[in-house]
């Protein structure tokens, strides 16, 4: 849905309203999860709260919802004003992107910390011109190949749930339509 606005609108528990019965709360962990993996497919993630009978949040509520405050205080430049990635589905998680001034910044966010010290990104060929820990800044070595890059990172990741690289790439991407959308962009039927 590239260039199209749109949203996923989800509750926290299993209900959209209070039920006191309903204690099938969502992790924080998958609400982090859901957070990046709605916006790195362009979309807007709409997370319901349902407020108990005198207005206030139930305490499982309140201690998710500073979870995502926590994390997005460390990642937020990786979801805020993004774009959908322009790369194919990775294995270890989700990507982001935004685009200016001739670059394109792409924001890795690791699920799957890979224990080997090597995150490999499929279907990237173009240069990359950086590559660093968003959190802290740590500049990170890259190897490359046709249209692989292989950074090196640390040996633990720096999030338990969702750690975010970022890596800055010579030109603008576009969004990746995948194999059908490669065929309709072949023949212009994209809208």
């Amino acid at each position: 849905l590239d260039g199209k606005d749109w949203e996923t609108c989800m509750t926290m528990n299993g209900t959209w309203g209070f039920r006191n019965s309903d204690t099938r709360w969502k992790s924080s962990e998958t609400l982090i999860r859901n957070l990046v993996d709605i916006a790195s497919k362009g979309g807007n993630y709409l997370l319901n709260v349902g407020p108990k009978p005198d207005g206030s949040f139930p305490d499982a509520s309140v201690e998710r919802l500073k979870d995502l405050g926590n994390w997005m205080k460390i990642y937020s430049e990786a979801i805020y004003a993004t774009e959908a990635s322009p790369l194919p589905s990775q294995t270890w998680g989700r990507i982001t992107r935004k685009t200016q001034n001739g670059k394109t910044t792409l924001y890795l966010s690791v699920f799957e910390w890979p224990k080997n010290g090597i995150l490999s990104i499929d279907g990237l060929n173009q240069e990359v011109i950086s590559a660093g820990m968003l959190h802290n800044g740590e500049k990170l070595k890259w190897d490359k190949n046709s249209n692989q890059v292989m950074l090196k990172i640390p040996s633990q990741a720096p999030h338990a749930v969702a750690s975010v690289i970022k890596v800055e790439i010579k030109g603008e991407m576009k969004t990746w339509f995948g194999e059908s959308g490669k065929e309709k962009m072949k023949t212009g039927a994209l809208d």
